[in-house]
């Protein structure tokens, strides 16, 4: 055995874990990890611009590729990180957030050390899945391997795990390591699929609602779609079956005639989803009866509509063995198709209405991309209406976005994106308010030259906010309007080639060649040129 710090015990770790990239900003309080992280030089480094920014890094880097993990500094730096950890949480992404802390001998005694923080646990307890501390240099190693394991077992999420400084200074014994088994999945007893399957057969005209806990269910639901069975999806659940299936109603719940559709089914089976207020009218949208719901987390029965049957367990192994026993057994209502494929038109025609010339944007931007291309979205209006529904989705995990509904996140969304699939071109979409908030992350960009297109929707302000003051606050308009920076002296600044698009009809010819070119590049959207984008508020029925 050889001893080494428990820095490059971390590092060491982590390659046992196939992990390929770690994000963060480096401190006197990470940098034995860094400095190991350096020196072995196995692992890439992406000098994040800020905590948050690392963390989301991480946490898009996880959702599209492997295990992603973030290193943060202490105190104020592990603060940072608070934001994006509560996106991930809701993402249900198993990352990891490694952070440092002061040393052992002034920790909890409020003595007002440098990147001291009065209860950093409490805080990192609350926005993870789990947080630990590692207290001794023989801990570190197992601590690190728990965080992981506790991370990727179903619901997921991320772990965070502090380790003071001299701890990660301290020398400590290496013992060849290897990642513990992965937890099984719980699946449902054979009592229990067969109720399942007869509440199924009793229904002609079903809708599976499906979200993020069935994203690895894709081949199941396809069978069940070609069976008859209507497919509704949440945003994050987009793909699993394809747009392009004559039964996937894609991500239009909130739209009129897909409630019209609803109301004249028998049956919705919930799949691995939350039915998050945004999704449901704050709870209200009517659904379908009886209503069953799959969920791995037993917490998820009851937890936001009366479900009528719970069965708690793996989503593709209950979808599958349910396809398995509806084959040749079971058949849909005869007009269920033809109603399904009106709904899905009148939705899309409706929704193209309202975007106006940005539907141009939109069937630009699905022309320019590769099928495997990575559509990225910031809390925007474009990102809330063509970017979430109009924008085609043939496979899962192709439109990556805040479910928290944070805005700010979508720069360093997309760069995690590019770095953890180098091989698939990545369009991300900001709005200039958005934008400001990570406007530092730009260099990083810049410096990783990840190939990614930055798309900024510039309308000088939250027109977010606009519409939902337009509709709440009888149209008054109050701290909306933004002081905007020229962004193309800042692509220049940052050495990056540039567009500005000012007319739908630039869209196509703009977008073909910012896509086509290798690298990062920025592409901005004059909006107030272009035209009005509608946008009446959030999907509820009421503010609050």
């Amino acid at each position: 055995m050889s001893t080494i710090t428990v820095g490059e015990a971390i590092a060491r770790t982590l390659e046992v874990y196939s992990v390929t990239a770690v994000y963060g900003v480096i401190s006197i309080h990470n940098l034995p990890i860094a400095d190991a992280l350096g020196q072995r030089d196995r692992i890439r480094f992406v000098p994040a611009r800020g905590e948050a920014g690392a963390v989301t890094m991480a946490d898009a880097h996880t959702r599209v590729g492997s295990l992603g993990v973030a290193l943060t500094s202490t105190g104020a730096g592990a603060g940072n990180a608070v934001g994006a950890l509560l996106e991930a949480m809701n993402a249900g992404t198993p990352m990891v957030h490694i952070t440092g802390q002061v040393e052992k001998a002034y920790l909890d005694r409020d003595a007002g050390f440098i990147h001291e923080a009065r209860d950093q646990m409490g805080f990192l307890r609350a926005s993870s899945k789990q947080a630990y501390r590692v207290c001794t240099p023989e801990q570190a190693v197992p601590m690190l391997h728990r965080a992981i394991q506790d991370a990727t077992t179903a619901p997921c999420g991320p772990v965070s795990i502090e380790i003071p400084i001299d701890i990660q200074a301290a020398q400590v014994e290496w013992r060849d390591t290897t990642p513990p088994a992965a937890a099984p999945m719980a699946n449902l007893a054979e009592e229990t699929i067969t109720e399942l399957v007869n509440a199924i057969r009793e229904a002609r005209r079903p809708v599976l609602w499906v979200g993020g806990g069935a994203l690895d269910a894709g081949v199941a639901v396809r069978r069940l779609a070609d069976l008859g069975v209507a497919v509704l999806s949440t945003t994050h659940g987009r793909g699993i079956l394809p747009d392009s299936h004559p039964r996937s109603l894609r991500a239009f719940h909130n739209a009129e005639p897909v409630q019209t559709l609803l109301a004249n089914c028998d049956l919705m089976l919930v799949a691995g989803s939350r039915l998050r207020s945004n999704e449901t009218l704050t709870y209200s949208l009517a659904l379908p009866r009886p209503l069953l719901q799959i969920d791995i987390n037993p917490a998820a029965n009851q937890r936001n509509y009366d479900i009528d049957g719970f069965f708690c367990g793996d989503c593709n192994d209950a979808l599958t063995r349910l396809a398995d026993a509806l084959e040749g057994n079971w058949q849909a209502d005869t007009t269920f198709d033809a109603d399904i494929a009106s709904a899905v038109q009148s939705s899309e025609d409706a929704l193209r209405i309202q975007v106006g010339a940005y539907a141009r944007l939109s069937d630009a931007v699905h022309k320019a991309l590769p099928v495997n291309g990575l559509f990225v979205r910031d809390i925007t209006v474009s990102g809330s209406t063509w970017g979430a529904r109009l924008l085609p989705a043939e496979a899962p995990l192709g439109n990556i976005h805040s479910l928290a509904g944070a805005i700010g996140m979508g720069l360093a969304m997309g760069i995690g994106c590019a770095v953890a699939q180098p091989e698939r071109k990545v369009v991300t979409l900001v709005g200039d308010g958005g934008l400001a908030l990570g406007l530092g992350e730009i260099a990083t960009l810049a410096q990783e030259q990840a190939d990614m297109v930055l798309l900024i929707m510039n309308d000088g302000g939250y027109g977010v906010m606009r519409g939902i003051q337009t509709k709440y606050f009888e149209g008054r308009q109050y701290f909306n309007e933004l002081h905007t920076p020229d962004f193309g002296k800042i692509a220049e600044a940052m050495q990056l080639p540039f567009w500005k698009a000012s007319h739908a009809d630039d869209f196509s010819a703009i977008m073909t060649e910012a896509v086509n070119t290798a690298g990062p590049a920025i592409v901005e959207v004059d909006m107030k040129s272009v035209g009005e984008l509608k946008f009446s508020g959030p999907p509820q029925k009421k503010l609050y």
